[in-house]
């Protein structure tokens, strides 16, 4: 099983299957425009453009589960990353993330995955943890995707790697990403 077996749309409401993305390397991170850490679309197109060429994917799916941070429709998402962030990479309609109505390819991503914690010695990650244990203490009880840009480092053969929860930064992914391209 890999993650080439899913079918998604683009935000253009093209369907597409992962196939089309095999041999290459993907960062697959799910995405919302009101959230604490949306300026990670900057660092993510800055990867995506140093190594698009090599054979990086990074694949955008808006999310609107946490805190209704994406509550655009699929035009309003697309204007505001290429307006805001110069975003290029593929980016997909909005999707459910977690519970009920999870898309399969996050329910395959979080099945084969573990939620590891937040590294609390990173402020932002200790914000998100104490800010989810007031919150939505419902959210940190399984492997479920806790926030906006949880992000899954996939092979070139369609396998997860590793996974990476929002307090980490794209730019802290490079040296894994490089070593997979």
């Amino acid at each position: 099983m890999s993650v080439y077996q899913f079918q998604a749309k683009l935000i253009n409401g093209v369907d597409i299957s992962l196939e089309a993305f095999k041999g290459k390397v993907l960062l697959i991170v799910n995405t919302a425009s009101k959230c604490g850490f949306t300026p990670q679309y900057e660092d993510l197109q800055k990867l995506y453009e140093r190594y698009k060429d090599k054979g990086l994917e990074i694949l955008g799916f808006p999310c609107n589960q946490f805190d209704e941070q994406e509550p655009g429709g699929n035009s309003d998402v697309q204007t505001f990353c290429q307006k805001n962030y110069g975003v290029t990479f593929p980016l997909f309609e909005k999707v459910n993330v977690r519970d009920e109505e999870i898309h399969p390819l996050f329910q395959y991503l979080t099945e084969n995955t573990h939620f590891k914690g937040f590294d609390t010695s990173n402020i932002q990650a200790k914000l998100i943890k104490t800010y989810l244990e007031e919150n939505h203490p419902e959210f940190l009880i399984d492997d479920s995707i806790k926030w906006n840009f949880t992000k899954f480092l996939i092979d070139r053969n369609g396998n997860i790697v590793e996974r990476f929860e929002p307090p980490v930064e794209p730019m802290d992914i490079e040296k894994d990403i490089e070593k997979l391209l």
